[in-house]
């Protein structure tokens, strides 16, 4: 497990650039903290630091957004609202996490049996 400790805001893409570049081979990313610990700031952060222009929002309500950057696909998921694991299975979760895609998970405590054995696992606090 990765621990980051996020003190400043201002230099949350500072901490996104080198966190992309020690990221390993691995495609899944699992976000753990607590409600306002910075999932989705930091998240927000990596995807511009791995060249996403579109525009980065929360998956809260949609559960899953896509980017595309031109090296490779992101998806960027919130399980927050799941209230069922067969939701998950309904949204085809394999599809996204056993594809070449990056894959960034906030609240993965409600899908853990669902990880790939490889997920790294970040923990952020503030």
């Amino acid at each position: 497990m990765i621990d980051l400790h996020i003190h400043d805001l201002g230099q949350i893409d500072v901490m996104a650039a080198d966190f992309v570049s020690q990221m390993t081979d691995a495609r899944v990313y699992a976000f753990y903290g607590e409600m306002g610990a910075g999932k989705t700031t930091f998240i927000k952060a990596l995807c511009r630091a791995l060249g996403v222009e579109d525009v980065i929002t929360s998956p809260t309500f949609s559960i899953i957004n896509e980017y595309t950057t031109p090296k490779e696909t992101i998806y960027h998921f919130d399980f927050y609202r799941i209230k069922k694991l067969e939701e998950v299975y309904d949204m085809g979760y394999e599809d996204y996490f056993y594809s070449d895609a990056l894959c960034f998970i906030e609240w993965p405590e409600l899908v853990e049996e669902l990880l790939p054995e490889d997920t790294v696992r970040v923990h952020i606090s503030h």
